[in-house]
């Protein structure tokens, strides 16, 4: 190193001393929010009064109620994911490959349960296909008599469950098969295989990726759920770990903590051989040889093709249209089970939900941490995506193997994670800041659990913007600023904002973290919900839902209106500086 006359090191080591003090303190902070919570939560398993102890694993495993839990867990989990893979896949094939028209209306329709949130999809199934639906009601007018769907049972919550997680499976496989060359395909049916050898042999391994991915989503996401078996399952007496994990800590036992820090882990340790499956499913895949998405479609059907159609629109009216169209119009009736007349119909249900204190301050407290979580958000899951994009370091990745797994992680083991976190002091300084029973620990959660949405949409923003570009700015003069304000944020704002909205309506909407660290003054949408649907208040449940499906509706329509102004202002741009 140099040194001054005065014997001081030379000025230039400043800027890389506090490089590295940034980084450092980054780290710190890095591990205290997202892996250190993770760390006490095994720990509490482990830990009674005595000290280090197994008792509380011997209780829990040796529980008859344990075993059962387990038994629906694994029965739901998988039935669901078996359906969730095979209406992904096949939703998949034939948006990537057919030639069925009216693509775009039907991949809106895939996506549909996949935006409107789980728990909103359960009320309307029940509104529609239930006891008192209002496909019995049909029935009755015509003077049949039908008993209706008890969703509340196994085969409500594996259906219910296998649908919403469906479009998961789709995203990860369309693009796959997109990528798959087609000339592969046509060499093996000029060989002389069949369309089901050809599929079984060429698509189905080198497509396996996508689905591997999109099933261990899936998978997960049926393990993480806590809507569904919450409105379903709860009433029906039938209990997943999510709920069961969920019942014990509001029990507050002498030991309700620690059985559901162990539930904890068992829950983990199942997303854990979720994820080796997946792996070794992806050890026998074959790589993609190209990138290049083939958008054209690879068989035509033909006289097929209007039956495949009508199928389809079929399939989707009843299983979103109908059920959410049914929800929406019973929010505006006196009463359950009512007809349809005039005298029947009221705005009652919505007036209490817009006035009522409790849910104005439920739709304000969601409206504050989803917003406070989607800046945060913007900005640094934005800076995390840009380093990781065009850095790529190890500190990067650790960073971004840290902001993924509370993520990846069951919604009750990230909250369960966070109240022991935050309820003790912080170690090494004997300190309690209080933020357990605040609106802090929200805040904390949800940042903690949605900022890798943002991340990964940026990233993906990033990477579609030519490095060149950049290089020719700098080379051209333009300081740092300058750049990310003139060239960068143009570019990547369209990106970044689909990301954005996704965190702010997660987060809007978000139940199975909430309901187990909202206090009196942090109660959420979701929560509220849940509380009118426990407590027998079904219609002002939906009428909530319906508020919500429309708020939802509003945001998307305002995010591509912003995002073809942007793309429109930018291509004019470009189209002057030609």
């Amino acid at each position: 190193m140099r040194k001054n006359k005065d014997g001081r090191l030379h000025g230039a080591v400043y800027p890389s001393f506090f490089k590295n003090a940034l980084k450092v303190i980054s780290l710190i902070l890095i591990f205290f929010i997202f892996v250190l919570p993770i760390f006490r939560l095994i720990l509490m398993s482990f830990t009674g009064d005595d000290g280090i102890t197994l008792a509380f694993y011997s209780e829990v495993l040796f529980s008859e109620r344990t075993w059962n839990v387990l038994v629906n867990t694994t029965i739901i989990v998988i039935l669901s994911t078996l359906i969730s893979s095979v209406l992904g896949v096949t939703f998949s094939w034939l948006i990537a490959y057919t030639d069925i028209r009216w693509k775009n209306l039907f991949q809106l329709l895939i996506l549909l349960p996949f935006i409107i949130p789980s728990y909103i999809i359960s009320l309307a199934w029940v509104d529609f296909f239930g006891g008192q639906g209002t496909i019995v009601n049909m029935f009755e007018q015509i003077g049949m008599e039908i008993s209706g769907w008890n969703l509340y049972s196994m085969s409500g919550i594996i259906v219910v469950m296998g649908i919403s997680h469906a479009p998961l499976v789709y995203l990860f496989t369309v693009n796959v098969l997109r990528r798959i060359p087609r000339e592969m395909e046509l060499a093996a049916r000029a060989s002389g295989a069949g369309r089901l050898a050809s599929f079984r042999k060429i698509l189905l391994p080198m497509a396996l990726p996508g689905i591997a991915s999109g099933t261990f989503i899936a998978f997960l996401g049926s393990l993480d759920n806590f809507g569904i078996p919450a409105f379903l399952g709860i009433p029906g007496n039938i209990t997943v770990l999510s709920t069961y994990i969920y019942q014990q800590v509001i029990g507050f036992g002498t030991s309700s903590f620690n059985n559901a820090a162990v539930l904890s882990v068992i829950l983990g340790v199942m997303a854990v051989v979720g994820l080796l499956i997946q792996w070794l499913f992806l050890r026998k895949s074959k790589r993609i040889q190209t990138t290049k998405l083939d958008m054209e479609p690879r068989y035509h059907l033909g006289k097929k093709k209007l039956p495949v159609e009508i199928l389809l629109i079929v399939f989707f009216l009843f299983i979103s249209i109908f059920p959410l169209l049914s929800m929406i119009a019973s929010s505006f009736l006196n009463a359950v089970g009512l007809s349809y007349s005039p005298e029947n119909l009221t705005l009652d249900n919505f007036e209490f939900v817009l006035t009522s204190s409790s849910s104005y301050a439920a739709i304000m407290n969601s409206i504050k941490f989803a917003g406070v979580t989607a800046l945060l958000g913007i900005l640094f899951g934005t800076i995390i995506a840009y380093i990781r994009v065009r850095k790529g370091t190890r500190t990067i990745r650790f960073v971004e193997t840290a902001v993924t797994i509370p993520y990846a992680l069951p919604g009750t083991v990230l909250a369960l994670a966070m109240i022991f976190t935050w309820i003790n002091p912080i170690p090494g300084v004997d300190w309690n800041p209080g933020i357990y029973g605040s609106a802090m620990i929200m805040y904390i959660a949800y940042f903690t659990r949605f900022l890798l949405l943002q991340v990964r949409g940026s990233i993906t923003a990033f990477q579609q913007v030519d490095i060149e570009i950049e290089e020719a700015a700098q080379v051209n003069g333009a300081r740092p600023v300058a750049k990310w304000r003139k060239i960068l944020m143009p570019l990547i704002l369209p990106g970044v904002l689909s990301g954005t909205v996704l965190v702010f309506l997660t987060a809007l909407t978000e139940l199975t973290v909430s309901a187990l660290l909202y206090s009196s003054t942090s109660q959420t949408i979701g929560v509220s919900i849940l509380s009118f649907q426990q407590s027998g208040y079904s219609l002002l449940a939906n009428a909530f839902s319906t508020l919500i499906i429309v708020a939802i509706i509003g945001v998307y329509f305002l995010l591509f209106v912003i995002q073809y102004i942007i793309r429109k202002k930018v291509a004019s741009d470009a189209h002057k500086n030609k």
